[in-house]
């Protein structure tokens, strides 16, 4: 039963539009409520992002009311507590303010508050003749079934996951190697019963487009009125003798199962762990082996880690931090094979490289990327894969020459309209574009005719500090611009195209970055030359309007 709770040191509700207060409430062990002025109204909600907990006091509130957090942009929207992008899956709670007595109070219970959260109730008897299948267990899928019935979709929906666990976290997988469903999956079973999600464990065999049917390799047809494919990315093998899935105690890293042969082989630490590869995969995974006591080597074919997407400056920082926590790095190196040990023949002793290092190895992982998961397709009449198998989308995620057929995620290329992007076709693998593109075609399936809300691409590692990162450079980049303290780490890093920023990334600078990506929607990030002037992106208003 809501009763009212007084705000600690609050007598008026004085603040300014744009402005946002954390501030206690009494009675409540660990109660906080921030509050926040938009339109000339004042708003009462949680204080922390219901994502990771970040406090929301440090992120970007816009004019229209949009809320980013600080660490790794999920929006919401202020007068409702509504989620209005990935990753945060629960929206905030949202409270009616009370002045009297010289004191500011809220009404709600102690429960709501001390939750942080508005709790989904996402119950739903199907009573429409519509079905909805999500082919894939990831994060599009998450972003998807979550969406529709969260926008009051009300058909069957059903998720084909090869996987055979409900969607989880897969960040936690290579940051932090956890290997327990229960500790990264985001939903409990009960849950997905409730809003009834059926969440199949089959492997999806063919699909025939014209008839609307899925067929899968146990022997089952689904049928549908709408499909989603989301099945992400297969990893990589390097086909090269030893490291190809022929020898013991190789792994790559996407699933469950895999963090769980990785443990096994790490066993009591204290392991020669060899990781190729020096993109995030293979630096987020080489630290957390490092920190766990273990000897890590990574090899990686650029001149600096991340190099590709991150520039050479960038990549040298991320290298100094790993070594601080003992990886060692064998840079611009190619692999040539690895061997067998000489104790067990079925598992690899050593890696060898093109010029005569040899490695010693009681495990390797391989870091080399991913290609789309879209095998089943291959032969499936009207589907045109692009030459690295991904699916061609217009803006609302709806495949090329296919009706009623969504594709998100890795599998995806979608016309880019940030900055620097001018609708150029781009496939992005990360896990955040993923559930954005998840639930922008939910918004379109529950509401027939909508417009598909265009975003700004977020991700983020642990690097031995957090790295943020928004935008993309699908366009390409000539010049990276450095503010800050790189050795610390605490800097912003600005990717220019002439005078356009087409990417930020940031490490101990919140909330830049998130500040970048609503300044990119709105067409008002300053140029190139202003930056070198000295100006500072956080004394930016951010408008009302977006441009994207």
């Amino acid at each position: 039963m809501a009763q009212e709770f007084k705000l600690k040191g609050v007598t008026s509700l004085s603040l300014k539009n744009g402005e946002k207060q954390e501030v206690e409430v009494e009675g409540v062990e660990g109660g906080k409520v921030l509050l926040s002025k938009v339109q000339d109204k004042l708003h009462a909600t949680s204080a922390n992002c219901t994502h990771y907990g970040a406090p929301l006091k440090n992120g970007v509130l816009t004019g229209d009311g949009r809320l980013t957090c600080p660490w790794h942009g999920a929006c919401f929207n202020i007068p409702t507590g509504d989620i209005e992008n990935a990753p945060a899956l629960d929206p905030l709670s949202t409270y009616e303010l009370v002045e009297k007595d010289g004191a500011v109070f809220v009404k709600s219970d102690e429960a709501t508050i001390k939750a942080n959260r508005r709790f989904l109730n996402l119950k739903c008897s199907v009573v429409s003749e519509e079905k909805v299948l999500v082919i894939g267990g990831g994060s599009g899928t998450l972003g998807a079934i979550e969406g529709l019935r969260g926008g009051g979709y009300t058909g069957q929906i059903t998720v084909l996951s090869k996987e055979g666990y409900r969607p989880i976290d897969r960040t936690k997988l290579s940051k932090a190697l956890l290997a327990d469903i229960s500790k990264v999956a985001w939903r409990a079973p009960e849950f997905y019963r409730d809003a009834s999600i059926d969440i199949i464990e089959d492997e999806v065999n063919s699909v025939n487009f014209s008839g609307k049917k899925v067929s899968t390799k146990s022997g089952k047809t689904y049928d549908y009125t709408k499909l989603v494919l989301a099945t992400g990315g297969t990893p990589r093998w390097l086909p090269l003798p030893g490291l190809k899935g022929d020898l013991g105690n190789v792994f790559v890293l996407r699933a469950l199962p895999d963090v769980q042969g990785i443990l096994k082989a790490v066993g009591d630490n204290g392991k020669k762990i060899v990781v190729i590869g020096s993109s995030f995969i293979g630096m987020e995974v080489g630290n957390c082996l490092a920190g766990m006591k273990n000897d890590v080597t990574i090899i990686g074919m650029e001149k600096a880690p991340m190099e590709r997407v991150m520039g050479t400056k960038v990549g040298e920082i991320f290298r100094k931090l790993l070594e601080k926590n003992g990886v060692k790095f064998y840079m611009e190196a190619s692999v040539d094979k690895a061997v067998p040990s000489k104790s067990d023949q079925g598992k690899v002793g050593a890696v060898h490289m093109k010029d005569g290092t040899v490695l010693e190895a009681d495990l390797v992982i391989e870091g080399v990327g991913v290609a789309p998961a879209t095998e089943y397709l291959k032969d499936a009449p009207g589907v045109k894969l692009e030459k690295d198998g991904s699916l061609k989308t217009n803006e609302s995620f709806e495949v090329e020459g296919l009706n009623d057929v969504y594709a998100v995620g890795d599998i995806a290329t979608f016309p880019y309209h940030g900055p620097g992007g001018n609708g150029s076709p781009i496939r992005i693998e990360h896990w955040n574009v993923a559930q954005n593109a998840g639930r922008s075609v939910a918004n379109s399936i529950a509401h027939p005719g909508a417009k598909p809300k265009p975003f700004i691409p977020i991700f983020w590692s642990a690097l031995g500090s957090q790295l943020r990162y928004c935008g993309n450079t699908v366009g390409g980049y000539d010049d990276v611009i450095i503010t800050g303290e790189p050795e610390k780490p605490s800097f912003i890093a600005y990717y220019t195209q002439g005078e356009t920023v087409v990417a930020v990334a940031s490490m101990m600078k919140d909330p830049y970055m998130v500040q970048s990506a609503e300044l990119m929607r709105r067409g008002n990030m300053p140029s190139k030359g202003e930056l070198q002037k000295g100006v500072d992106i956080l004394q930016i208003s951010v408008p009302s309007e977006i441009k994207i």
